[in-house]
């Protein structure tokens, strides 16, 4: 069953003299009951942008966000309130989202007083068994965050965000600011949860290493769209767009020795795109065709991809 479907949705912010940004444009995926959807790219290519508007924390441009059939984005933030219930984020820094003057039993039950779920004592209940859920001591109801490492920190989080049982969590860049000691550990905690509370999860991240691990499908994002998507395992083994086959190549593998493909140039300016193909100022493989016309999102043997190489 499929739980949140997007379709169209753009973004664009506005700047001084009238200039304008598309953070994204046109993007369209599905998510459904259970799956954990990866979605992966170079830093400013909107995948934050995308995580935050269909939980309506960014207000989108256009476009149609249909959860269990019904398009949240027309809604007013009453008539949205109980939907948040369903929807939740864990963000990327553990520190900067948790309040400090706060305990953490008041940090991670205050979801619950929002929404008005239970009484004191059941909330305080409910608040002990997300932190044996999450793999956090009993004592740590009566301290503040700061007295908490990264991951531990992280933990909390993901305790709050679990709190109202939700049935679609945001995780934006949820183990980037992490050690990478601690990074596996975070990993697999939220890929253990997801198991075990058949949760459906938008992974956010711009490691496909990362990704490979969590998701079932990968969305590949470049300047505000989808490049390529599909299964995670096709994805990985059999990259069609150029953009991802420059991804897979820069990921370190011992004692494997292969040519990278290495990019020329920057990311465009999003604020002045280049006409047709996004990436054919940095693609190995540009065609007259990529400098003329933008190629869209079309369905393959295997997954999509949007890449004048590959036609419909």
């Amino acid at each position: 069953m499929t739980l949140l479907e997007i379709k169209n949705l753009s973004k664009i912010y506005h700047g001084k003299n009238g200039a304008k940004v598309q953070a994204l444009s046109d993007v369209s995926l599905d998510i459904t009951a259970g799956e954990v959807v990866g979605v992966v790219g170079e830093s400013g290519c909107g995948k934050s942008t995308l995580g935050r508007s269909l939980l309506r924390l960014i207000e989108p441009s256009g476009g149609q966000l249909l959860f269990e059939g019904q398009d949240i984005v027309p809604l007013k933030k009453s008539a949205l309130k109980p939907m948040r219930r369903d929807l939740q984020i864990i963000f990327q820094d553990p520190f900067g989202s948790l309040n400090p003057r706060h305990k953490v039993g008041k940090v991670i039950g205050e979801p619950l007083e929002v929404h008005g779920i239970g009484t004191k004592q059941q909330r305080q209940e409910k608040v002990r068994e997300l932190l044996d859920l999450v793999g956090l001591p009993q004592n740590a109801i009566d301290r503040h965050p700061h007295e908490f490492s990264g991951g531990q920190r992280q933990r909390i989080a993901i305790a709050r965000a679990l709190a109202l049982d939700p049935k679609l969590i945001v995780a934006d860049e949820a183990v980037s600011a992490l050690d990478v000691s601690i990074q596996s550990q975070i990993i697999n905690l939220i890929a253990k949860l997801q198991k075990q509370l058949n949760i459906s999860i938008l992974f956010i991240s711009h490691d496909l290493s990362v990704i490979r691990h969590v998701s079932d499908r990968i969305a590949i994002m470049y300047l505000g769209r989808i490049v390529e998507m599909g299964e995670t395992e096709e994805v990985m083994q059999n990259p069609q767009h150029p953009y991802t086959q420059s991804l897979l190549s820069a990921i370190p593998r011992v004692g494997e020795k292969r040519a990278r493909t290495v990019l020329a140039g920057e990311v465009p300016d999003p604020a002045n795109p280049p006409s047709g193909c996004a990436f054919n100022t940095r693609c190995p493989k540009v065609m007259d065709v990529c400098k003329q016309t933008r190629p869209e999102l079309k369905a393959q043997a295997q997954g999509a991809v949007a890449c004048h190489l590959f036609p419909q």
